[in-house]
């Protein structure tokens, strides 16, 4: 607990010491040496002073401190050696006792000053304040239900700090997930296409200048995507993700064939499914040397179902990105799918090939977007 917290819990018990107005009437008003007022008067700065150290702690985890020790030995030695009138210190022994003691010490020591501060109006004549004693008790049971609620308030504060701590921590995992995602596929789409610009610049210049043309479109749309994701109004649809694929695909001259039509899909879905063929089509440029990529898309009791398959090899770089071990490629896209309610499956297929396949509940989606 910091110190404004402290010093808050020391303004809030400042107004209970007004009780100390009949002891300091006592001194003011009873007969005795200088010497004597100047004792008591001293004792009760020093009795208050340690008193609100002690409250300070309210909240804290509890134990027997040196201040509570001190606090307790003063009101005693003040109530017993000036009588009734300050009997009423004792209030203050048990509201300490009840804050800041284990809860094993609470009671006994109450009672002890509960049992003190009779005592103390017995041995003076003092009857018509016996109802001290009993407010010993009611300060302790109150003082209880306050210091439990502040221990609550302190929990309750650490937890939704950490709660914040987690909360930027998923979201920079988040980021860090979408910008690989953006920059991997247009990175790899740029570099094909750059590649094959050097090559057709001496057979075929037009051709050539397309191609450079398309790496900074391609360039450019990256930009926008990255400036969108740092924004975090981005969305990939399917039906953009598959135009991409297509020229991507087509310019690195692998056959491609698309679904004839993609419905309109719940806005989580659609981003999800986006995401499954960027991903696929970026796998099939960096790893597979495939000659065909077909992308199949259905619906089925309720469920978009995406198979993104090649005729590539390469299986075993593919698997070791989907297994996870850079944290990111086919492993994220496990992640977006899970989150959805979804299931992720890419692997080899018999005889040659790989498969990517994404099922996912089309309204269990909607309602958790």
């Amino acid at each position: 607990m910091g110190n404004a917290g402290r010093w808050g819990q020391v303004i809030w018990a400042v107004p209970w010491l007004l009780f100390q107005v009949f002891p300091i009437a006592d001194i003011l008003s009873t007969d005795r040496p200088a010497a004597a007022r100047v004792l008591a008067a001293a004792g009760l700065t020093a009795f208050t002073v340690v008193y609100l150290r002690v409250i300070a702690h309210l909240g804290r985890p509890r134990r027997l401190s040196p201040d509570f020790l001190l606090a307790a030995a003063l009101g005693v030695a003040l109530a017993v050696g000036f009588g009734a009138n300050w009997a009423g210190l004792m209030i203050y022994v048990s509201a300490a006792a009840a804050g800041t003691l284990p809860h094993r010490w609470v009671w006994p020591v109450t009672l002890a000053a509960a049992g003190i501060c009779a005592a103390v109006l017995i041995a003076d004549y003092s009857p018509g304040l016996l109802f001290l004693p009993v407010i010993c008790l009611l300060t302790a049971f109150a003082m209880q239900g306050t210091g439990h609620l502040m221990t609550l308030n302190r929990e309750l504060q650490e937890a939704r700090e950490e709660l914040a701590r987690n909360a930027v921590a998923e979201e920079r995992m988040r980021f860090a997930r979408d910008l690989h995602d953006l920059l991997g596929h247009s990175l790899s789409l740029i570099a094909l296409k750059s590649e094959l610009a050097r090559r057709l610049a001496e057979v075929d210049p037009p051709r050539a200048q397309q191609e450079m043309a398309d790496v900074e479109e391609a360039a450019r749309r990256a930009l926008a995507e990255v400036r969108d994701a740092v924004s975090g109004y981005r969305q990939v649809s399917c039906v953009q993700a598959l135009a991409e694929a297509r020229a991507a695909l087509t310019g690195a001259g692998i056959r491609v064939r698309l679904p004839d039509a993609v419905p309109a899909l719940p806005g989580a879905v659609d981003a999800a499914l986006g995401w499954v063929v960027r991903e696929a089509t970026t796998n099939v440029l960096r790893h597979s040397g495939a000659g065909r990529v077909t992308v199949e898309f259905s619906e089925d009791d309720g469920r978009a179902v995406l198979v993104v398959t090649d005729d590539g090899a390469g299986a075993a770089e593919r698997l070791t990105v989907l297994g996870g071990s850079s944290g990111s490629g086919l492993a994220g896209l496990r992640e977006r799918v899970g989150a959805l309610g979804g299931e992720l499956e890419a692997g080899p297929l018999d005889g040659g090939g790989y498969r990517v396949r994404a099922e996912v509940a089309k309204l269990a989606a909607s309602v958790t977007a």
